[in-house]
């Protein structure tokens, strides 16, 4: 396995490739990432991929392009020196909210990027969450698509709530919240807002009764935080306790960790897909690993074994672990 499977890590997120290796048993192998002066992006592997299975962590995160071109760079790398297999894992994957479009003469830049890791000779795409399920589709090769909710849910039973009801901030996300009221044994309520413009929602109307209990609201990211601050003070207005925001995202950019600090929310809990440096850091964010979660996939995929038991479906809450 160690010799014929290898794993690389570039420069998006390099603590939690870190982790990766440690629960897949697979070494980072070594290379490069260097830039011109102009900042045009290089790739240097040093060591020999022929006839091997390559693993590549690389969320696309801010700077979204600059990470993304990595990737592609890194892909073409990979096949022009002979690898066998080019397995992509994007814990992150940018672009991901562009997926159809919502107005006339607007792209599907989620399909783009799709078609350009498929052209660069990415063979399988790992990732974590994606913002909407149809980008499944985007691909012709084996795409994965891992659930963020079980770290998420060991974490709120560990807190032992009461009075518990799973908050989804939007329509969109309301199977998501199901999935993690069955976890919690507790009722969903929805939020029902308007998107007037990109990172803007207003609350119009709460779906359920929040009265009396401590909402966990669940989402697949959190960017400016304008929507889970928003629909913080909602909840509180009616009658909310504690209101805890979870995600597997933390893009946090402009003003969110601003927001989040003056907010009434009790704590916002997010994964490591995304690297958080110290500007992003505050007293109400719990940052999660799924290091081990994505160490086990590659661990399934390269003994030929089934990823479903690492789905959040197949969540045993008796144990307080995927099957």
């Amino acid at each position: 396995m160690e010799n014929k499977t290898k794993l690389f890590t570039l420069s998006a997120n390099v603590e939690l490739a870190e982790e990766i290796s440690k629960f897949s048993g697979l070494p980072l192998a070594k290379c490069e990432v260097l830039h011109f002066a102009d900042g045009e992006i290089n790739v240097n592997i040093t060591e020999t991929v022929r006839g091997c299975d390559v693993f590549v962590v690389q969320p696309t995160s801010a700077p979204a392009n600059d990470h993304l071109m990595e990737l592609l760079i890194m892909c073409d790398a990979l096949k022009r020196a002979s690898a066998k297999t080019i397995n992509l894992v994007i814990p992150y994957y940018g672009y991901s909210r562009q997926d159809r479009k919502a107005k006339s003469r607007q792209p599907i830049s989620a399909r783009l990027v799709a078609d350009l890791l498929q052209a660069a000779g990415a063979n399988r795409v790992i990732v974590m969450d994606i913002h909407a399920a149809q980008i499944q589709g985007f691909f012709n090769i084996p795409m994965d698509n891992l659930m963020g909710l079980s770290t998420l849910a060991n974490y709120i039973l560990d807190k032992n709530l009461e009075n518990v009801c799973v908050v989804s901030p939007d329509h969109g996300g309301v199977t998501r919240a199901r999935e993690l009221a069955k976890v919690l044994e507790a009722p969903i309520a929805i939020i029902d807002k308007r998107r007037p413009e990109p990172n803007k929602a207003e609350v119009m109307n709460i779906i359920g009764d929040v009265s009396g209990k401590n909402c966990v609201m669940i989402d697949d990211m959190i960017d400016t935080a304008g929507t889970i601050c928003a629909a913080s003070e909602a909840l509180k207005k009616n009658g909310a306790l504690d209101v805890y925001a979870c995600a597997t995202h933390g893009v946090l950019s402009g003003p969110a960790i601003e927001r989040i600090n003056a907010s009434s929310l009790k704590e916002v809990v997010i994964t490591n897909t995304i690297r958080q440096g110290e500007d992003k850091k505050s007293p109400k964010i719990k940052v999660l690993s799924v290091g081990k979660l994505l160490g086990h996939a590659i661990k399934r995929v390269v003994n030929d074994e089934p990823l479903s038991g690492l789905f959040m479906y197949s969540y045993d809450k008796t144990k307080r672990e995927l099957l």
